[in-house]
């Protein structure tokens, strides 16, 4: 595999606790395994955390300029909306607001990784479909990178998920961060 690692010296994980490393000590982190993942494969690419618990995708949307504008971002792993299915809000506005982050990425030609989320049946089935329609309809449309799934083999998995059941605990973060990271190699 041919990896152009120059392209890429800065990433920005731009989502929510699932990526801020919540209720875990700073070194396990995602930013940071995912730092010394790329690392330890001989790729020099920091990894800053631009993620915010209890982050919605309108919370994200509102501080995407503002953060997306320091120097030298080459890409970003946009992970937004479990909390806005949390709270149960349609579908149609997390798309927009996903939209709007990607919108401003790309004025700024920061690249993408798409972060996808599933839902659970919690507000219904209907709801599940709408919002499970918004991560594959943004990356086709947007010719994205995409993950499915962030938490894919780590939601449900008690061994890799905290007491509350839902943020991923150090062993969940190295699975997430391989996931990332064979996306990173994969397009860029």
């Amino acid at each position: 595999m041919h990896i152009n690692a120059s392209a890429i010296e800065k990433v920005v994980l731009f989502g929510d606790s699932l990526m801020a490393g919540y209720g875990l000590p700073k070194e396990h982190h995602l930013a940071l395994v995912l730092e010394n993942n790329l690392m330890s494969n001989g790729l020099d690419i920091k990894v800053i955390n631009g993620s915010v618990s209890g982050s919605t995708s309108s919370g994200g949307l509102n501080r995407a300029e503002w953060s997306l504008s320091e120097p030298g971002i080459d890409l970003i792993i946009l992970g937004l909306g479990a909390n806005d299915m949390l709270r149960g809000i349609q579908p149609d506005e997390t798309e927009k607001n996903l939209e709007g982050i990607i919108k401003i990425a790309k004025d700024k030609k920061i690249k993408i990784i798409l972060a996808g989320m599933i839902a659970p049946t919690t507000h219904g089935t209907k709801y599940k479909k709408k919002f499970d329609e918004i991560y594959p309809k943004l990356s086709e449309k947007h010719r994205l990178p995409f993950i499915p799934f962030l938490l894919e083999g780590v939601a449900l998995n008690a061994e890799l998920n905290q007491q509350d059941g839902i943020h991923p605990n150090k062993a969940g973060t190295i699975v997430i961060s391989n996931t990332i990271q064979t996306m990173i190699l994969k397009n860029y």
